[in-house]
């Protein structure tokens, strides 16, 4: 029979759920850390856990038994996923049991900052009647701005507007058409969107490219006496810029139920007037923790019983074979749909993916779901997989179309991919070099071949001499070593595009100086995984 570890207090009806299913067996042992974790754990067939506890690598090392993790809730960071899966370990969340609880608490914040309930009702416990001191402002006819249009930002849109009050919002890969079915204008960057918007509520993941989002320069931007709120993660907004727009009067006010350090018990934030903190309660509600208990020991007795995935943040439901098969592929798909992905902040709309040659001929369902992973990757609160990633962008208004011609070109096999955007179309194409060497042989109109690894730094240019000289030495300048180099030009003394491995994330002065040379249009900054790291539903099973 199998056997669950209940490891964090988890609501009651989730655990009234584990003693009502004869067809497993639990203890609840809350408040294990290091080897006393790792001991327990090698004793129990699944475990379910919320944020109170870290899964390590060396919790979970010399572990043979341990089959699924599931966590009660959206974010898996207290999990070591790479280590989950070389292990054979699925990891599975609760992705939709939280999103109505953060929705309404961010509505809360927005609300209760605007007419200062927690200042005005302290005063009253101090004995004073300070009715002019907390005159207010009205949320009906202000405009909301939300950066994250996903689940929980489509919510908070949704109340928004019964607050009569104007959306706009930022969103990479949200659809103008889907915008413009639930009444939202879209914007192309987040500073556009500043100098117009009253609130600012941000629903996105905490990654390279959100943190520190709104900072200093974006404060510059804003509308002045703009509120800020985040129900997101931590680290999204700049404190100490916050405090500095506090101090200097350019922002209102600031709610944060999250923090770039938790647990926060002390901030120069919690001193200032037009400030409201809650310590991390989005998801704090009865309903919320009822549905993640339900839902999470739901997949758990699912797996364990009849092999059943649903939920996994790590792996697929996939055979092995058939992954061994289309490793490479499916690493090329996702590469491509990360590097298309980062080429700029214009809105997507529309993508067709391009199948030619031998890869064709292969189930290109899964190189497509592959190629939205890559897309996606950074965008949701938890990274998406293979299982789901084609569905996610679809809720999104994005449609993903196929055209597949077995035919041979130049390459015996290619992956085309058209994304889109608002600003026109972006054009990528790769193809793989042996059984797992992924190249990128087209970008725009022209053809190259570039590695598909690491730091890589494109930038759009005149062709004329002295252009690679020039941004290798102020790489030099900046000690940023480059790995390699590849340059595509339609003509001679036309427009021309370089790739750029570099060894290390190159520094912004760098970055700064390379894009303000005469003869260089555009420059953008790419991150990809490193050769030979794999997402980890594409890692082989260890087991």
């Amino acid at each position: 029979m199998p056997s669950i570890c209940v490891l964090d207090n988890l609501a009651s009806e989730g655990i009234d759920l584990l003693k009502a299913d004869s067809r497993v067996q639990f203890d609840v042992r809350t408040g294990l850390e290091d080897e006393e974790l790792r001991q327990v754990l090698t004793e129990y067939d699944g475990a379910i856990l919320r944020s109170g506890v870290k899964i390590t690598a060396a919790t979970l090392e010399g572990n043979s038994r341990l089959r699924a993790i599931v966590r009660a809730g959206v974010g898996t960071d207290n999990i070591d996923k790479q280590a989950a899966t070389r292990q054979g370990i699925v990891v599975m969340n609760t992705p939709t049991g939280n999103t109505l609880s953060t929705a309404e608490h961010a509505i809360t914040l927005l609300l209760a900052l605007s007419r200062n309930v927690a200042p005005a009702y302290q005063s009253l416990r101090e004995g004073r009647w300070d009715r002019k001191k907390f005159t207010g402002a009205q949320v009906a006819g202000k405009t909301l701005g939300i950066v994250g249009m996903g689940r929980i930002g489509q919510a908070v849109a949704q109340r928004a507007q019964a607050l009569e009050m104007r959306v706009v919002a930022y969103d990479p890969f949200f659809s103008a058409t889907r915008a413009t079915e639930i009444g939202v204008e879209m914007f192309d960057d987040v500073d556009a969107m500043l100098p117009e918007i009253d609130y600012l509520t941000v629903h996105t993941p905490l990654t390279e490219q959100t943190t520190g989002l709104i900072g200093k320069a974006q404060l510059e931007r804003i509308k002045p006496g703009a509120r800020l709120i985040n129900c997101a993660r931590g680290g999204i907004f700049d404190e100490a810029a916050l405090l500095e727009g506090l101090e200097s009067g350019i922002i209102a006010g600031v709610a944060l139920d999250v923090f770039e350090n938790e647990p926060c018990t002390q901030s120069p934030l919690f001193e200032m007037p037009g400030v409201l903190c809650t310590p991390h309660l989005g998801a704090s509600t009865d309903e919320a923790q009822a549905q993640v208990a339900v839902e999470g020991v739901q997949l758990l007795i699912d797996f364990l019983t009849a092999g059943k995935i649903r939920h996994a943040v790590n792996m697929t439901s996939l055979d092995e074979q058939t992954l061994t098969t289309m490793r490479g592929y499916l690493d090329l798909a996702y590469r491509l749909g990360m590097l298309v992905g980062q080429l700029d902040t214009s809105v997507a709309e529309s993508c067709r993916l391009e199948y030619r040659g031998d890869v064709a001929e292969r189930q290109t369902s899964l190189l497509s779901s592959s190629f939205a992973c890559g897309l996606l990757s950074g965008v949701l609160d938890t990274e998406p997989n293979i299982v789901n990633a084609e569905l996610l962008l679809r809720e999104r208004g994005i449609e993903l179309v196929e055209d597949k011609r077995p035919g041979r070109g130049a390459f015996a096999s290619l992956i085309r991919a058209h994304l889109t955007t608002r600003e026109g179309e972006r054009i990528v194409a790769g193809t793989l070099f042996g059984e797992n060497m992924p190249r990128l042989v087209q970008i725009g109109s022209h053809q190259l071949e570039a590695f598909l690894d690491g730091h890589l730094l494109v930038f759009q240019h005149r062709d004329c001499p002295g252009i690679i000289g020039t941004v290798g030495t102020i790489f030099g300048k900046y000690g940023v070593n480059i790995a390699q180099m590849a340059v595509g030009r339609a003509s001679p003394g036309g427009e021309a595009i370089g790739i750029l491995n570099l060894d290390a994330t190159a520094d912004g002065a760098a970055i700064e100086e390379i894009a303000a040379h005469e003869s260089i249009s555009r420059v953008c900054c790419i991150q990809l995984p490193a050769a030979g790291d794999l997402p980890i539903w594409l890692e082989p099973a260890r087991r």
